[in-house]
């Protein structure tokens, strides 16, 4: 992975007001970033802005703009809408970059920023250390006539949702199904339960009052508690739970058990590959994604691909390998045939798809596979040190390692987006697995002060 000093596992991202996330800063960033694809001097470049509901949206999204148009970029200002969207629209606008404001599943003191290349991909390690480098060494101005100029575009939510409802299957509609969406108060808070409305369904929507402080608080798939809920209370046959972004999903079935990704990927997998549709017959995910995972598709002939966390390494690992089927445990779910980022309602309209299809109710598909018992600790640190080069740290791995002896997998690494140390284990043994974590969680607690 290219150094980089801004830059995290998916964009920029920081506290709000604070440094990087100052309007002064972001202005600076999005002059740089203006500059890297405006390199031939031209004016009739295209950038495309889409944020979520956070309150510091609108701060970042004028300073972006002042940035970008500072440098000749021309912007076309979406408002919320999900990533996915942004993703889609810059290709379908033929802009020469994408740029989405969002912190996804964090609280709304955070706020970040997601850059997408003129395919509607991810930026590339190596472009993102190129805008640092013009970030850090100052972008010279366009002249006055080569200013760019700032338009809104309406109908920019309409234009996804009119794509999403073309993933679902021709012939089908979700008749006779009650559903409830949980939209996290955040940027798929009007898109989602209106797709969903329109095919048919009975939509009993949760997490749609944004007011720019209440995305992602008790609500959206990191937090599945008052949808599971209401699936309970109304007798929902299916809760859909998105994040604050709306690129990861949780599925929750008629008793409000949940699927995470690594359900969602397997049910998915293995119809695609009865079908015939699973390129390479391969799945691509992380090294995160649950032992289980790993047994299922193996049971079936379907190769596995292993990534480093974030949902960008998913994906690059699935264009390398001309792999239509990837994500993450935490909810990304990638299908390239559909879109070029995680989608979590073209997630979430595939599981529905499959229940029509098949008609069986969701606690029939939501569990694919028994899990290997997993536990994942998070420990914080002070940004600066490193607990992991601390010798008592590294003692302690190995000496877990050895206690597992290969009946289980141990992962330690530091977050892309917060300075925490992640440490997962897996083990048939819960006794030998809470042991292990725990251990190492002491020493990383007292290495970090």
């Amino acid at each position: 992975m290219a150094d980089r000093k801004f830059f995290g596992t998916d964009g920029v991202r920081g506290k709000a007001n604070t440094a990087p996330m100052t309007a002064d800063m972001v202005l600076r960033l999005g002059a740089a970033a203006g500059r890297f694809f405006r390199r031939d001097g031209r004016n009739n470049h295209r950038v495309v802005i889409g944020k979520d509901t956070r309150l510091s949206g609108y701060m970042l999204e004028n300073a972006l703009t002042a940035g970008l148009t500072s440098t000749g970029m021309n912007v076309l200002l979406l408002g919320p809408v999900p990533t996915p969207a942004v993703g889609l629209l810059t290709n379908s606008m033929r802009a020469d970059l994408g740029i989405m404001i969002s912190a996804s599943h964090n609280p709304h003191h955070d706020n970040g920023i997601k850059f997408f290349g003129p395919d509607g991909y991810k930026l590339s390690d190596s472009a993102e250390v190129e805008i640092e480098t013009l970030l850090e060494g100052g972008v010279s101005p366009a002249a006055p006539e080569n200013i760019g100029r700032a338009k809104r575009i309406d109908d920019g939510r309409f234009r996804y949702m009119e794509y999403a409802k073309t993933t679902f299957p021709a012939g089908l509609r979700l008749d006779g199904l009650k559903v409830v969406i949980d939209c996290a108060n955040g940027a798929a808070y009007r898109t989602a339960p209106e797709v969903l409305w329109e095919l048919g369904a009975e939509v009993i929507p949760v997490g749609v009052s944004p007011n720019g402080f209440n995305i992602n608080e008790n609500c959206g798939s990191t937090s599945i508690g008052q949808a599971a809920e209401k699936v309970r209370e109304t007798g929902a046959d299916v809760g859909i739970c998105l994040d604050g972004d709306a690129d990861r999903v949780m599925i929750l079935d008629e008793t409000g058990a949940v699927a995470d990704g690594d359900q969602i990927m397997a049910l998915l997998a293995a119809r695609w590959a009865e079908a015939g549709r699973l390129s390479g017959n391969a799945l691509v995910a992380t090294v995160m994604s649950n032992l289980g995972l790993e047994r299922f598709l193996s049971d079936r002939s379907i190769n596995l691909e292993r990534t480093p966390v974030g949902d960008r390494y998913v994906v690059e690992r699935m264009r390398e390998k001309k792999l239509n089927l990837g994500g993450e445990q935490s909810g990304h779910i990638v299908m390239t045939d559909y879109a070029t980022t995680g989608d979590g309602l073209i997630a979430g309209l595939q599981f529905l798809a499959a229940m029509v299809e098949t008609d069986q109710p969701a606690s029939a598909l939501r569990q694919q596979f028994n899990k290997v018992p997993q536990l994942l600790k998070n420990v914080r640190y002070s940004n600066g040190q490193d607990p992991l080069s601390v010798a008592s740290v590294k003692t302690a791995i190995s000496d877990a390692e050895t206690q597992l002896n290969g009946t289980g997998r141990l992962l330690i690494r530091k977050s892309g987006t917060e300075p925490l140390i992640r440490v997962m284990a897996e083990c048939e043994d819960e006794g030998l697995l809470a042991q292990v974590v725990d251990g190492i969680v002491a020493e990383v607690e007292t290495a970090a002060g």
